[in-house]
């Protein structure tokens, strides 16, 4: 083989690989790819598909945490449009999850539109300071 026929075939060997690996890449990113949604997105474009795994994000509602059987829980997320959405929870949630704080829940939308919750996140924003020192009145800010 000449020279200009062996780079064709390399170049054409490297194309192929190339295609092969982002074709890879996307179908594996479509299966493990969590949607990431507000209450106000939920209310504007309509509820994602039932059974996708969703993740849900905005703030736990004042007032909305309500524990029930064992590690039972059901509280309130909302956002700055003043929508909510209503997520149910079974699981012990992190040190920092509380009332008024950020959170993204993991979880499904069943037909009904209820939000069952696989796992919860508790966001913070960067000046945060352990629960110790905010009750001994030690906070900085």
């Amino acid at each position: 083989m000449r020279a200009r026929t062996k780079r064709l075939w390399g170049v054409g060997v490297a194309a192929a690989l190339l295609i092969g690996a982002v074709a890879l890449a996307t179908v594996a990113l479509r299966q493990h790819a969590d949607l990431f949604y507000t209450p106000g997105l939920i209310a504007e474009k309509g509820l994602p598909d039932v059974g996708k795994r969703v993740r849900v994000g905005g703030w736990v509602q004042e007032g909305s945490l309500v524990y029930g059987e064992g590690a039972d829980m059901t509280f309130l997320i909302e956002d700055a449009s003043a929508k909510t959405v209503t997520v149910s929870y079974t699981g012990i949630v992190p040190d920092l999850f509380r009332e008024g704080e950020g959170v993204v829940a993991t979880g499904r939308f069943d037909e009904q539109g209820a939000f069952t919750a696989e796992s919860i996140l508790a966001k913070h924003d960067e000046n945060y300071e352990p629960r110790e020192l905010k009750k001994a009145g030690q906070a900085t800010s």
